[in-house]
Parts: C-alpha cells; structure tokens; sequence
C-alpha cells in the first residue's frame, strides 16, 4: 500500500532514512513529508518506531475537486466508507488546503463530515458522531490545488506526542525536532551527549532513547489503528516484541544540565515517564560557570535562548560567552547550536562546519556544526 509520513521542514532526509531501514519501499522526500510503500507492518512499525515522524497516513482515494459542490459528491460517493466504519463508531476530519478555490481548511473539513455523515444517513437512517479528541477514523484531506488526497490517519495523536513529557518549560523543542537534529548531528549512542541548557530534558531523553535503542512510541498507550476494522492485534504484539528486543543499555554518558533547579527537576520526571532517566545524569549548572568537561570528548547539543527575554546587547554578550566557553572548556567536542537569532550567532565567533534550516515552531532556525580543538578559528 502507498503511504504518506509527515514530518517537520528540514527532516526530509532523516525520515527517507528511517524508512530505509525499516524496509520500506519506493521511498520519495517531498516538502514536509516522505512517501512510500509497505504493508500492515510497516504501518504499525512506522508508528511505533520513527523519531522524525508527525503521522502515517494512508491514502485512500485521490480525484481533482472544482468547487465545494464538487468536493462533497466525490467524499461522499467515491470512497465505501462503510468499509471503513460502523456507524456506531465516531469520526474526525483534518484539512490542508493550498488552492485558491479551497482557501479555508476548516471549511473542508466541515464539508469532508457532512458528505461522510449524509452517506450514513442514506445506508442506514443513522449517522456517526464526531469525536475531535479520540475517534475511530481519523481522516485526512490534502488538497493541492484542485488535487485532493483523502487518506485515513494511523497515528491519532501526532507522533512527537510520545507521552513522556507531562511537564514542561516556555517554548519547549518538539520531540521530532529534537530527535531530527540529534540524528542529523549523527548521534546512535556510540558517543558522550551533553546538553548544557537542556530545559525540560527533550534532548537528553531523545539521545538516551535512541541510545538504548528504544522505540520512542512504545511509551504510548493509543494509536489510531487500534480502533480500525482491520486492526491485527496479533500482528501489533509481534512488532511490539521485535522492538522491545531491540533495547539495550547506553554505552556512553548523557548529560542534561540548566541553571533553573525547576528545569532540572522536570527534566528528571520526564525521563522518568519515559522510562530512561537510569541513563541520564541531570544537573544544575549555569553554562558560564563549567570550569570542566564531563567527559573527554563527545556531542553537545543546545537550544540557547533566542532572544525573547533578553535585550539585544545582552543576547549578544550571551551568545559570545558561549563561544568563549566552548573554546576554552570544551576542545574535543563537536557542539551544534540551533537559534533563530542570526545575527547572534554570529556572536559565537567560531567558524561553522556545517549549517541547516530546520523550524522550531514558526520559527526558521539555523542549526550549526562547530568541530572544537586547541585554538579554534575564529569566524571570518
């Protein structure tokens, strides 16, 4: 069957990688998603198993819509919904419009349920019940242009929702992006991790699972599928096993520190929920004040504030200091740094060695590689 994975702006080519390796087929990056081809176990393994995923869908019809009227008559007749659901189950309806005859996404989405709802109405007299928060089919409607795409959504929750973090600083990473980047970075365990402004702990929770090798769905208690017609239960418990065999030990530290005890404290409660605070060691420490690195040599991540508490000058003397800190405490390690603020970044006054795009939010972010040894060059 086809499939369709979203992912943020960026991870393009980390997802085309993930689903490499879980044996996918026919696989095509496109803008903020990756195509493919699999089976059921695909499916339930994509859920389950991918870092960088938002959602898996399916795609069910495909057909060209003109006008609303148009829109409603395909949903309605062109797709045996019955099929796909009772109707004593429930429903929901995500839009994605980019055309200028369907500008309206929630508009779409309202005319998606009435054609589904009526069809109902027509076959058995009765209609299904929307359930925004759980339902038993969720769906999704993309339209390009006058393309439209109905396809059935296999993930309920979006994916970055792992269900660790019950807890959580102001304007937390996205565990997909923290995932992206520290798979970017080319982080698999096999090296010292340090975030030493590690917030609520989204970094070091997602370096520790794919360290211990752990499927960062297993956390979670729900996905879409459970509820489908054709959910295999069976089939589900195996990749379960498979997945859970696959676990090990971290063999190499990571760190988390803050300077906000708080922090500190929820990130330890996250790793806890997420089953992986025995491999991670959380710390308050103020950044400026790390006279010496934990270990030899390793991979720092960080997500520094960007600018939204502190006046310009100050943004850039913080940003300087870090630079200054890297250079003199830390040679050995490749550090990346991911900020929206540009102009502060060039502040750090370290040459980058590699530099990607990559969305914190609405935010377009610059995530940059800096290689640290004895006398790192300044930027030019």
């Amino acid at each position: 069957m086809d499939l369709t994975i979203k992912t943020l702006s960026g991870l393009e080519p980390v997802l085309a990688q993930e689903l490499e390796a879980l044996g996918a087929g026919d696989i095509k990056p496109g803008g903020r998603v990756v195509t493919c081809t699999g089976d059921q176990r695909l499916v339930y393994r994509a859920c389950l198993e991918l870092r960088t995923a938002l959602r898996v869908l399916i795609p069910i019809a495909r057909f060209r819509v003109y006008d609303e009227h148009h829109l409603y008559k395909n949903i309605r007749r062109k797709i045996p919904w019955a099929e796909y659901m009772d109707v004593t189950d429930t429903l929901a309806v995500d839009a994605v419009t980019k055309s200028d005859e369907f500008r309206h996404s929630k508009f779409v989405a309202l005319k998606t349920k009435d054609a589904i709802v009526d069809e109902f109405r027509r076959l058995t007299e009765d209609r299904p019940n929307v359930d925004t928060r759980r339902p038993t089919l969720r769906i999704n409607v993309h339209i390009n242009d006058l393309d439209c795409t109905v396809s059935l959504d296999a993930s309920g929750d979006s994916l970055h929702q792992r269900g660790y973090r019950k807890e959580k600083v102001a304007a937390p990473l996205n565990e997909v992006l923290a995932a992206g980047m520290l798979l970017i970075a080319g982080y698999d365990g096999s090296q010292s991790f340090l975030d030493p402004m590690s917030g609520s702990g989204t970094l070091p929770i997602e370096a520790a699972l794919i360290a211990a090798r752990k499927a960062p769905g297993s956390i979670r208690d729900d996905f879409g599928f459970f509820r489908w017609k054709d959910f295999d239960a069976d089939l589900w418990q195996e990749v379960l096993a498979a997945a859970k065999k696959q676990e090990r030990i971290p063999p190499l530290p990571i760190h988390g520190y803050d300077s906000d005890f708080k922090a500190v404290r929820m990130g330890q409660r996250n790793a806890m929920n997420a089953g992986v605070d025995e491999y991670i060691a959380f710390e308050r420490q103020k950044f400026e004040k790390i006279k010496s690195k934990p270990f030899e040599e390793g991979l720092m991540i960080m997500n520094p504030p960007y600018d939204e508490r502190l006046e310009e000058t100050n943004i850039e003397r913080f940003y300087s200091m870090i630079g200054d800190q890297l250079k003199q405490v830390f040679p050995g390690f490749t550090a990346w740094i991911i900020s929206s603020n540009i102009p502060a970044m060039k502040s750090v006054g370290l040459r980058a060695s590699k530099r990607k795009t990559l969305f914190n939010g609405a935010l377009e972010c610059k995530y940059m590689r800096f290689d640290l040894y004895e006398g790192s060059k300044k930027e030019v």
